[in-house]
């Protein structure tokens, strides 16, 4: 069974970068839909980005977008989640999916941005960001 695990966090200053890694334990990437999530304290999980599984197209959450980059080296079967101009309001526990079924039933370009469709999840690494 593919598990995730996801390393990375940390504390850093507003205005930082920080770069979240997400491994799977078995070779299994560039072949599923990916995402990534974040759920601070009294919040829903929130879409934060995610990418298709055919690897070309990759989709942002409105709060993120142009901060924050997804990519993916398959020979590390690792998935990154490179995070810049950081806020307070970034501040969550950070959690990568994935949607192991997506190769049987999705469109190779479609990004999936619901956690409800993700069938795997990694423990989640806490990022704070200070003010």
């Amino acid at each position: 069974q593919v598990q995730l695990v996801e390393s990375g966090g940390g504390l850093v200053q507003a205005g930082g970068s920080l770069r979240l890694s997400c491994a799977a334990t078995q070779r299994t990437f560039g072949n599923y839909a990916m995402g990534w999530f974040r759920q601070a304290p009294g919040k829903e999980r929130e879409f934060v980005g995610g990418v298709s599984w055919n690897g070309e197209k990759t989709q942002y959450g409105d709060s993120v977008k142009g901060r924050f980059t997804i990519s993916n080296d398959n020979a590390k079967n690792t998935v990154y989640l490179q995070m810049a101009a950081l806020k307070p309001e970034d501040t969550a526990v950070y959690y990568c999916a994935a949607d192991l079924k997506s190769p049987r039933y999705l469109s190779p370009s479609t990004v999936l941005a619901v956690a409800r469709a993700y069938d795997t999840w990694g423990q989640g690494t806490q990022v704070t960001v200070s003010s």
